[in-house]
C-alpha cells in the first residue's frame, strides 16, 4: 500500500500527541534495545530515541516511501519489513499508530509480546476511531456506485478490539503490570473536508489507491458531503478515540 508522506505529515503535531502519552507510560532506562513497528518517516523515533539515554533504537516501516524521510543518526536505525515478520527480542517493543493496519489482534498481541524480553516493556497505541462519521462516511461511500463496482466490494474491516479485551490479552500473555486505557484526542479543524483531509492520510488509502484519480476526487467529495450533515459549521471539533498499552515482562519469564 503506497503512503504519501506529505499527506500524513499534514497533522503532524496532533498525530504526536498520543505519541507522548504512550513515551510517558515506558519505565525509562539507559542502554535498551529497542524495536519502533510501524515507524513512518522516522521523527517520532528519533524523539524516543533520544529520550533513552545510550539506547539502540530500530526503526521498521513496510513502506518505502516512508522511510525514504528517515534519518538514521548514532543509536538509531531504519529498515524496510512488514511488522509481523520482524525477528528477536528487546527490551522495549514500541508501536505507534501502526498495528491498526494488521488483522487477527488475538494472535498478534501474542505475537508483539514473544518479542519483548524478561523485564522488558511492549507499548502500543492505535486509533479506536472506527465509529465516528469520518470513518463511517468512507465505508458508506464505498458501498456506492460507481465506487463499489470500481472498488470491486472492497470495504476494509477494522481489527481493533474492544478495550478489555486487550487487558486480557495481556494478562493471558503473562504481563506482570499493565496500564490499558482509551482517550479521545480533542481536534478543531477548519471544517467538514479538513476531517476528510485527515483520514484521506490514513484510512481512506486503501479505498483511494484502488480508484482511478477522476473518481478518487468523486470519492473525497462524495465523504466531505456525507460528513457534512454532522459538522456543517466551522470551526469543527474532532474528537478521535485511541487506545493506549503498555506491560512489562517478568525479569525471570521464560523466554517465548
Amino acid at each position: 500500500m503506497p503512503w504519501d508522506p506529505e499527506q500524513y505529515n499534514r497533522f503532524e503535531s496532533e498525530r504526536a500527541a498520543p505519541f507522548v502519552d504512550l513515551l510517558a507510560l515506558i519505565e525509562k532506562r539507559a542502554g535498551m534495545q529497542v524495536v519502533d513497528l510501524g515507524c513512518g518517516p522516522g521523527s517520532l523515533t528519533a524523539r524516543l530515541q533520544e529520550s533513552l539515554p545510550n539506547s539502540e533504537v530500530l526503526g521498521v516501516d513496510s513502506s518505502p516511501e516512508m522511510l525514504a524521510r528517515a534519518r538514521p543518526g548514532p543509536g538509531l536505525r531504519f529498515q524496510e519489513g512488514r511488522l509481523e515478520e520482524v525477528e528477536g527480542t528487546f527490551d522495549l517493543v514500541f508501536t505507534h499508530a501502526a498495528i491498526q493496519w494488521l488483522d487477527d489482534h488475538e494472535r498478534l498481541i501474542p505475537k508483539l509480546w514473544s518479542h519483548v524480553r524478561p523485564g522488558g516493556q511492549l507499548a502500543v497505541q492505535m486509533p479506536s476511531n472506527h465509529g465516528h462519521p469520518t470513518h463511517q462516511a468512507v465505508v458508506a461511500t464505498a458501498g456506492e456506485e460507481p465506487f463499489r463496482t470500481a472498488l470491486a466490494g472492497y470495504s476494509r474491516r477494522f481489527p481493533v478490539l474492544r478495550l478489555r479485551r486487550y487487558a486480557e490479552l495481556l494478562y493471558a500473555c503473562g504481563a506482570t503490570a499493565q496500564v490499558t486505557y482509551e482517550k479521545v484526542y480533542p481536534h478543531v479543524l477548519k471544517d467538514a473536508a479538513a476531517m476528510i483531509e485527515w483520514v484521506r492520510g490514513t484510512f481512506m488509502v486503501p479505498y483511494l489507491e484502488r480508484l482511478e484519480k477522476d473518481l478518487q476526487e468523486a470519492f473525497i467529495a462524495r465523504c466531505i458531503q456525507r460528513v457534512e450533515r454532522d459538522f456543517p459549521g466551522s470551526p469543527v471539533f474532532y474528537g478521535f478515540n485511541r487506545i493506549l498499552l503498555w506491560a512489562t515482562r517478568a525479569p525471570d519469564a521464560v523466554p517465548v
